[in-house]
């Protein structure tokens, strides 16, 4: 059973579950885990690791519309060597600097893979979900696809300095309080572009036509490679056709097409449900 079957499994018993964060009152908290062996290629430093563990518990508050307060992670190593250690809390505290948010500390445990639970919270009173798309929106998508699989390439081909690099990712906290007055639907791009469409359309009993000659993919990295790939962490978002203009002068967008009534298309071509699965 992966994720997605075993979110579904659950569904009945969380009936709030299944947008990007969870949301109390005025409150967004979201929570991710992530392993050396799954998520950390060799060569990954403890710096980074802080950095982007903790960035993607922000991009979930991003993927809500919400400005991110604050963040805290759980540690797990098979030792707590010094230097590791405050690499990674220089890593998480400095993401967290960088959308206005707090680090403010965590939990230590002894695994035997290195291994970490980040929550972040945020705050908002008008909320994005997944599930307010209509036909005739804009879809869009900030930033550039494909920048953690040009990642996990350089670290395959040695060139860790860039892997790190490119794996440092900011989150798109501003972005999301900009989008939030006019989205329609927003959620992060984690899972990929492909499989986010799909993870829309669903929510929002909708469709997708999308045109891959306006997908913006991040430098070498081959179309399917860039829209199947994930983790690269930008949002994808729906938006009135009147609202894009005005948007663009807040936010970088790139409009790749269009929602409507059914089916997920790229290039009027069924886009398979293919993406990151945990």
């Amino acid at each position: 059973m992966d994720e997605r079957a075993a979110l579904a499994r659950v569904a009945d018993l969380v009936p709030a579950a299944g947008d990007d964060a969870a949301l109390l009152d005025d409150t967004v908290v979201t929570i991710d885990m992530l392993h050396d062996r799954t998520d950390f290629p060799a060569g990954t430093t403890r710096y980074t690791q802080g950095w982007r563990a903790v960035g993607a518990s922000l991009s979930d508050v991003a993927a809500m519309g919400a400005a991110a307060t604050g963040a805290v992670a759980v540690y797990g190593a098979p030792d707590f060597d010094p230097g590791s250690l405050e690499a990674f809390v220089r890593g998480a505290r400095d993401v967290c600097e960088r959308v206005g948010a707090e680090y403010v500390g965590g939990d230590l445990d002894d695994t035997a893979e290195f291994t970490t639970a980040t929550t972040a919270v945020g705050e908002t009173a008008n909320p994005v979900f997944r599930s307010g798309a209509e036909p005739g929106d804009a879809v869009c998508v900030t930033g550039d696809l494909g920048r953690s699989a040009a990642a996990i390439d350089a670290f395959a081909a040695g060139d860790e300095e860039r892997g790190n690099d490119l794996f440092r990712f900011t989150p798109r906290v501003a972005a999301g309080k900009a989008l939030a007055p006019h989205a329609t639907a927003l959620m992060d791009s984690s899972d990929g572009l492909a499989r986010s469409l799909h993870q829309l359309a669903e929510a929002s009993d909708c469709g997708f036509s999308v045109d891959s000659a306006a997908v913006p993919v991040f430098e070498d990295v081959a179309f399917e490679r860039a829209v199947t790939f994930g983790e690269d962490f930008e949002l994808v978002c729906t938006l009135p056709p009147e609202d894009v203009e005005r948007v663009e002068t807040e936010v970088s967008l790139s409009v790749i097409g269009a929602v409507s009534e059914s089916g997920v298309l790229l290039d009027g071509e069924p886009l398979p449900d293919e993406g990151y699965t945990h």
